[in-house]
């Protein structure tokens, strides 16, 4: 008897890690011009990125449905480009994750980068450093906490998605199926044997993530060091 379902577990863990690493190309820079400056459009888009925090994920799930589907514009010119609907497709489910996990990743970025003391950004500036090398050698070295919170909660989040993947991806299996549908459809089947090592599974994957968070401290301490603007 298969004790867990593979094949969620595959899925899952395959959306979670492309969900990350597309959020950390996408929150880094915008992260980075959001903690630089001030002003009305950053509030704006600061108050966008956070809005799936107080969305209801079935709304959001709704709304991306709808976008990705035939009858809109934008769902027409995703045909277009992908050969096929979004909708009901890992790659949907991997634009959905992206959008409902985005504020999980933007914003411990966005406290780090406020963090940072601009005296070391004047610096590397004043020694001719550009504005890649100084983000590059002096502001990432200095936020690598943050940057590892932020991969940390987008991925635990992802894991845990339910309503978003639920509304977009329905529950196709090896395609849209992952750990939380599969624990749904285990209770709904009464078969709360398999329920429960799904959400242990869930559990265990979630705890030895934010663990991950936790121990921080101790490894700022060993590892600290001042970034060095010229190597």
């Amino acid at each position: 008897m298969q004790l867990i379902d593979l094949q969620a577990l595959w899925l899952t863990l395959r959306l979670a890690l492309s969900t990350t690493a597309l959020l950390l190309v996408v929150a880094l820079p915008l992260a980075w011009w959001i903690a630089s400056g001030r002003g009305l459009g950053r509030v704006l888009v600061q108050a966008l990125v956070a809005l799936p925090l107080v969305l209801p994920p079935t709304v959001l799930g709704y709304y991306l449905l709808v976008a990705m589907g035939p009858l809109t514009a934008p769902g027409r010119l995703l045909l277009r480009v992908f050969g096929h609907p979004l909708a009901f497709s890992f790659t949907g489910l991997l634009i959905g994750s992206v959008i409902y996990s985005l504020p999980f990743a933007v914003q411990p970025l966005v406290a780090g980068f406020g963090g940072v003391d601009a005296s070391y950004v004047e610096a590397a500036a004043g020694l001719g450093a550009s504005p890649w090398r100084t983000f590059r050698s002096v502001v990432l070295p200095l936020t690598r906490a943050s940057l590892l919170t932020s991969a940390v909660l987008a991925f635990t989040h992802t894991v845990g998605e339910f309503g978003v993947v639920l509304m977009l991806g329905g529950n196709i299996p090896g395609a849209t199926r992952t750990l939380s549908i599969s624990l749904y459809d285990q209770v709904q089947d009464f078969n709360y044997g398999a329920a429960n090592r799904t959400a242990l599974v869930l559990l265990g994957m979630s705890l030895v993530a934010l663990a991950a968070i936790y121990l921080l401290p101790g490894l700022r301490k060993t590892n600290g060091r001042q970034a060095d603007v010229v190597r």
